[in-house]
């Protein structure tokens, strides 16, 4: 693999380049990201799947230990609906979780949900910041992952980027473990919510060929009905994923980046 560097710093170019221009980016093969273990960090219930679910999927394929934190329980997707109140999306929400990841194939047990607050997970300035820290401490170090795939720090979600943030202090902390930091796009696909990337790092982008299970990837996607169908009917505002958007995660590639 050859890949791009972007300095971010003339960023409304670099991000049309990243993001409305994706197939300029150098492909490559499992192979490059090859590693014994690897923990894919999600905000929501079906990010891992949206962001990751190529690369899980191969690495699985390869014997490589894939496990899956879910930090958000998922509850704001449907917040009006009286069919599934809170406890029952979030219990639905999960069992979708561990039907998509067993498709990819990751088994139950290793899949685990911090179950915060979906919109309110906490940033850095928040007081509950530390604890949500020590959780996905706490876990990391019982894994010891080579390779941690968490949300793009820049990600125009908020539960995203705040995601981001418990895992880098988490790893700071730790200080005995560097594990290879891959990061995920979501909603940087949707060019309504894009901003232009506001740093001076330096980062390098590429792409995942993951056309041997883009069909699986699919599948998994399909697992989570309440996201992506009509079965929670009862909420005029409920959120569901558009045809358009789903269709950057189906792709025959999943694009990631890395801080250089």
């Amino acid at each position: 693999m050859r890949p791009i560097n972007h300095p971010i710093n003339n960023s409304i170019n670099q991000n049309k380049s990243l993001f409305s221009d994706p197939a300029v980016l150098p492909c490559c093969s499992v192979a490059e990201i090859a590693t014994t273990s690897a923990l894919v960090v999600a905000p929501h219930p079906d990010d891992e799947t949206l962001g990751c679910g190529g690369a899980i999927a191969l690495l699985r394929s390869l014997g490589c230990r894939v496990n899956i934190i879910v930090i958000s329980d998922g509850i704001m997707s449907h917040p009006r609906s009286r069919k599934y109140p809170a406890p029952k999306l979030r219990s639905l929400r999960e069992v979708e979780t561990l039907a998509a990841t067993a498709t990819l194939g990751i088994e139950a047990s290793a899949v685990d949900f911090l179950r915060l607050p979906d919109g309110a997970v906490p940033t850095s300035e928040s007081p509950d910041f530390s604890a949500a820290v020590k959780m996905c401490r706490d876990r990391i170090t019982a894994l010891t992952p080579d390779t941690v795939f968490l949300p793009w720090r820049f990600d125009p979600h908020p539960d995203h980027r705040a995601t981001w943030q418990i895992v880098h202090r988490a790893l700071l902390e730790m200080q005995s473990s560097t594990p290879r930091l891959i990061e995920y796009p979501i909603w940087d696909w949707d060019e309504t919510q894009r901003g232009d990337l506001p740093t001076s790092d330096r980062i390098t982008a590429w792409r995942l060929d993951i056309s041997n299970v883009v069909e699986v990837k699919q599948q998994a996607i399909a697992a989570y009905r309440s996201q992506t169908t009509n079965l929670i009917d009862d909420d005029p505002e409920g959120f569901r994923l558009t045809p358009e958007m789903l269709a950057n995660f189906t792709r025959n590639w999943e694009v990631y980046i890395e801080k250089l």
